[in-house]
């Protein structure tokens, strides 16, 4: 099923189907649960849910092909059987997209841009969207003193080069989404910054997803634990916003909804 990216703001909704996520890690592990969620994100308006099978907190491990697989399969095939939403999955590995693609899923959420081609190619052959993620290191690696000489120049010229590659495998360009990978490598520091000079990504493609939500950044200037960032998140949401952003990844769907709604009227 072919999918347009509109032009207004679109909520992400999360599904993390994993025991070990920072914030929802093992609340939906069954299949009863998972799709419960589901059904409460359609109803709060959710335009996308992007579905994870392995944890990508710093400091998380992998998970096999295998694994991975038998936490997605039986979740996507139930929401199709009650939905047409389109779908994300959040996935480094080609072998996962190629497994999923029958279930007519419509973007792929890359945490590693498209390092492996086979991603790319997946993306070109099934008109599916990419979404490429900066990173520096690895999760497991990625909050050990992170260093930039300038993070914005860097994660600009990195995610420029991914998009490149992109449309050199022949992606149309508004089918490539970016995302500065709030969190991903980066300190609290980094992340503001990132987030104040958010519209100079904008050069390269409308198109800027951004995952902030309950994340540390919000709690490091906070002090508050994941449950209790929900306002600190739609704050930096708003900012994100009024800075270009166009797909809000987020857990708090029906709170999201309203402040786009609020913010549409002014931007």
């Amino acid at each position: 099923m072919s999918y347009n990216l509109e032009k207004k703001i679109s909520i992400m909704g999360i599904l993390n189907i994993t025991p070990d996520s920072f914030y929802d890690g093992g609340k939906y592990t069954n299949t009863k649960s998972t799709l419960a969620r589901v059904k409460e994100m359609l109803a709060q308006g959710v335009d996308i849910i992007d579905i994870g099978a392995e944890s990508t907190r710093p400091g998380s491990l992998s998970v096999s092909l295998n694994e991975e697989l038998s936490r997605l399969i039986p979740v996507v095939s139930e929401i199709r059987k009650i939905s047409k939403i389109p779908l994300s999955i959040d996935t480094t590995k080609a072998d996962v997209i190629q497994e999923l693609i029958q279930y007519r899923i419509q973007i792929i959420n890359d945490i590693s841009a498209g390092s492996d081609n086979s991603m790319i190619r997946l993306a070109k052959d099934n008109d599916l969207y990419i979404s490429l993620m900066h990173m520096q290191k690895k999760p497991e690696t990625m909050q050990e003193k992170p260093r930039y000489e300038n993070v914005i120049n860097e994660i600009y010229s990195y995610l420029s080069e991914r998009f490149q590659r992109c449309v050199e495998h022949g992606i149309d360009k508004s089918k490539i989404i970016i995302d500065p990978g709030f969190g991903f490598g980066k300190t609290v520091k980094h992340n503001y910054t990132i987030l104040n000079n958010l519209e100079k990504f904008s050069n390269l493609t409308d198109n800027i997803l951004v995952g902030i939500s309950r994340k540390s950044m919000i709690g490091a200037v906070t002090n508050k634990e994941p449950s209790d960032r929900l306002h600190g998140s739609l704050a930096a949401e708003t900012i994100s916003i009024v800075n270009k952003a166009k797909i809000i990844r987020v857990h708090d769907i029906a709170e999201t909804s309203v402040m786009i709604k609020t913010l549409e009227h002014l931007i």
